[in-house]
């Protein structure tokens, strides 16, 4: 018995190296690739926006949130897609939705065309945003879940800085090609990745779930213990299911629902949104020379990505979430001061100098928790008998949150640049409340542990 007891953590340990597999980093690396097309088409209004008005001569604000509006669309049913054809099967119809929008973008001689196309990569995106966190969370182990889970965020933000870099040197038809590219790998590369296991549990195709697990797991790992445990937490969710909508009000998952509408909501009202498709009008309405402002955001996205994907399964959730809610609390107060004394003729050097200092520590702040975190937190507090229409309900709100911002922010900059940002502000203190009342830690845990935990507190 003795030797049992100092032997197991070592096999414990042992057990979680043996987690960390080439097929679970090929099949994040692979699904991921929607994330990079997600960010792509999020920023490439920025450096495109000028170029477009001048030679089309459409409404930008329109031609902007149009995508939203997609997106919002295919986030309404994302949840009942992926379970009925699979998350595969899911990122491929995304992955055509894009290329198509892309092309058709990239082509486009009128106006029509263009919105059709920026409404075809919403519609892509829309998919993106529910299956790919998910697919990811029951992929992974819960030692790596959110590190794995951060990728997601990891590569909107590499698409992001693309945007903002290469969109200085290529004509806005180009740019729409070039970001064609990730949709057309993904294609391709989703054939040499598996099913998720809970999909195929949901399916009862218990042998496929076995050798998927192997794949993931490793051929040396025991994988009878978590493929059982999968089977049993799907056979109750599948008995307690009754009407989805009914269970998802039902007084038991209250608490979840809060959480995840909540930061959804949030993460869009503190204005994230709006300095993604705006960063190079931003800049240009403070007297900034856009093109460096777009680089320097450019440059900072990656590195503060990479130290949260590192260290959110070390440092938790919730401390990462209310260091980024403070942060751009901050940010956005300085970002709104710089407006206001330039209005004022007031401090024309110092104005800049915050305006960089504030949008860049924004951005920074934005990135290692709001950004990417309430993705992984969603995919981790719903119970599966209502998580397709949790998830289909969060991200169509998060997506109708997102067009609100979008179509507003052209309108809300115009009566006042520093009142738009001070009210950011206000939402981010908001945020910080939300996060320490009613936010739990999710770190170490399964997603059945979680979702007994919050059973509790409801």
């Amino acid at each position: 018995m003795e030797s049992e007891s100092f032997e197991s953590p070592l096999l414990n340990k042992q057990e979680e190296a043996s987690s960390f597999t080439s097929g679970l980093i090929l099949s994040t690396s692979v699904v991921v690739a929607g994330s990079f097309s997600y960010g792509c088409a999020m920023s490439y209004s920025s450096p495109a926006q000028s170029k477009i008005m001048e030679e089309l001569g459409l409404s930008f604000s329109f031609f902007t949130s149009v995508m939203t509006l997609g997106g919002m669309i295919t986030a309404a049913f994302s949840g009942k897609i992926s379970a009925l054809v699979g998350r595969r099967q899911t990122m491929w119809i995304s992955d055509v939705c894009c290329i198509f929008g892309w092309l058709a973008v990239a082509y486009a001689h009128d106006i029509l065309l263009l919105n059709i196309g920026r409404l075809f990569l919403g519609f892509g995106v829309g998919l993106i945003s529910y299956v790919v966190p998910v697919y990811i969370a029951e992929i992974t182990p819960k030692t790596f879940r959110g590190g794995f889970s951060y990728s997601n965020q990891l590569l909107q933000c590499l698409g992001i800085s693309l945007m903002f870099f290469i969109g200085i040197f290529f004509h806005w038809r180009t740019l729409a090609l070039l970001s064609a590219i990730p949709s057309a790998s993904q294609v391709i590369c989703l054939f040499f990745i598996p099913e998720s296991p809970r999909w195929l549990a949901m399916y009862g195709r218990d042998q496929e779930l076995e050798v998927t697990l192997k794949r993931l797991r490793g051929e040396n790992s025991g994988i009878l213990e978590e493929a059982a445990e999968i089977r049993e937490t799907v056979e109750i969710s599948r008995k307690e299911s009754r009407s989805g909508i009914r269970d998802l009000f039902h007084i038991g998952n209250a608490h979840s629902l809060i959480i995840g509408l909540g930061l959804m909501l949030l993460q869009q009202f503190c204005g994230s949104a709006a300095i993604s498709a705006y960063a190079a009008r931003i800049f240009d309405k403070a007297g900034f020379p856009s093109d460096v402002g777009t680089t320097i955001l450019a440059v900072i996205l990656i590195p503060q990505s990479i130290v949260v994907m590192l260290t959110v399964d070390r440092w938790g959730r919730r401390p990462l979430l209310m260091i980024s809610s403070i942060g751009m609390c901050i940010c956005s107060f300085l970002i709104g001061l710089s407006y206001y004394l330039q209005k004022h003729g007031e401090f024309q050097k110092l104005c800049s100098v915050m305006l960089i200092v504030g949008l860049v520590g924004y951005v920074s702040s934005f990135g290692i928790g709001l950004g990417g975190l309430p993705w992984v937190i969603m995919s981790e507090v719903f119970p599966l008998n209502v998580k397709i229409t949790a998830g289909s309900l969060v991200t169509m709100s998060n997506w109708f949150f997102n067009w609100i911002i979008i179509y507003s922010f052209n309108f809300m900059i115009q009566w006042s640049a520093s009142g738009t940002y001070f009210i950011f502000c206000g939402v981010s203190l908001v945020t910080i409340v939300f996060i320490w009342t009613l936010v739990p830690e999710t770190k170490g845990r399964t997603l059945e542990e979680i979702q007994a935990s919050l059973v509790r507190l409801s």
